[in-house]
């Protein structure tokens, strides 16, 4: 089986995400990723899932570099790579100033230095296990651990969509995280990535490049499209970053008409105008046939990950996660 990843999250209950990613084990997949936003604290959840499992990665994506400081994704990270043996990828990235402000009530500001300088403290931390930062966004007086992790390094994963943080990407990061991602989006990124890479002396080759496909499964591929409606029409209309995205997709017309209609009525009034051909771009949705032949066109672009983040039904057949899951394997 080639590599396969799973993420999850939203809408989960902690038990179901053990057993989802128990269950991804058994069936193959090289990776899991746990989503955060509302859905659970990722790494107490991870850690149940390190227990639980004794092959597959896991890993998070993303944590925000805002909402938790450098040190303690530092200690999180050590700890989640000694209860998983070293099977643990820490998936950084910027969040949303959406959520970071309103949500949280932390300051927005510089995410692509934030992000930067992220990275520097935690790999100071895990290899010296003291570090003093003076940096633009952090300063770090001094702060030390006082336990040693079990190895000074993890890998470092960076969520990434637009060419500044493709580019930080390619200059420090051990892979690339995208969604939402198109054929053309992907291979314009690999571009990005080999520059950047090249310039900081490294090969492109050294950095995995994943992307988190939303997936909806069903033996009627309308009822597949209809399930990922709802899920687009809230993206779209809440994140402005993933207006961009849609956007350079060549749907601007329709991601104007969206984002009006959630700012009026949410996601049930912004549903509607999802249309086919956005469902078919940036997802991959219809009968499980339909849905492996698309992880494949991503993997001819250019993904050496497709992370499959299941739209499910509640019911145990294949549209539900677990059916999901298997149908995605075989």
């Amino acid at each position: 089986m080639e590599a396969l990843g799973l993420a999850l999250g939203s809408g989960l209950s902690p038990t179901d995400l053990v057993e989802s990613v128990r269950l991804a084990e058994q069936a193959g997949y090289e990776s899991t990723w746990v989503v955060e936003g509302h859905g659970g604290e990722q790494f107490s959840i991870l850690t149940a899932c390190a227990l639980a499992t004794t092959r597959i990665r896991l890993g998070t994506a993303i944590s925000s570099v805002f909402v938790r400081t450098a040190p303690t994704l530092a200690m999180a990270a050590a700890c989640l790579d000694y209860f998983s043996a070293g099977r643990f990828v820490l998936g950084l990235g910027s969040s949303h100033r959406v959520q970071v402000e309103a949500e949280h009530g932390v300051p927005y500001n510089d995410p692509v230095t934030r992000v930067r300088e992220t990275v520097e403290v935690v790999r100071m931390l895990l290899r010296d296990g003291v570090v003093a930062y003076r940096g633009k966004t952090i300063t770090i007086e001094k702060f030390d651990l006082w336990f040693k992790p079990a190895h000074t390094t993890v890998p470092i994963y960076l969520s990434a969509l637009f060419p500044q943080m493709l580019s930080l990407c390619g200059e420090i990061a051990d892979g690339l995280l995208m969604v939402f991602s198109t054929p053309d989006s992907v291979r314009k990124a690999r571009r990005h990535l080999a520059i950047a890479a090249a310039r900081a002396g490294r090969s492109v080759a050294e950095i995995e490049v994943g992307s988190l496909i939303p997936v909806a499964i069903d033996a009627n591929p309308r009822a597949a499209y209809h399930r990922m409606r709802p899920v687009l029409a809230f993206y779209l209309g809440f994140f402005p970053r993933y207006r961009r995205v849609a956007r350079d997709a060549g749907f601007a017309n329709l991601v104007d008409r969206v984002a009006d209609a959630y700012k009026r009525g949410g996601t049930e009034a912004a549903a509607p105008l999802i249309d086919d051909e956005i469902v078919a771009t940036l997802t991959a949705a219809g009968t499980a046939q339909q849905v492996r032949a698309r992880i494949a066109e991503y993997r001819s672009a250019g993904i050496t990950l497709p992370i499959v983040m299941p739209v499910a039904t509640a019911n145990e057949t294949t549209a539900s996660i677990p059916g999901i899951i298997r149908a995605c394997a075989q």
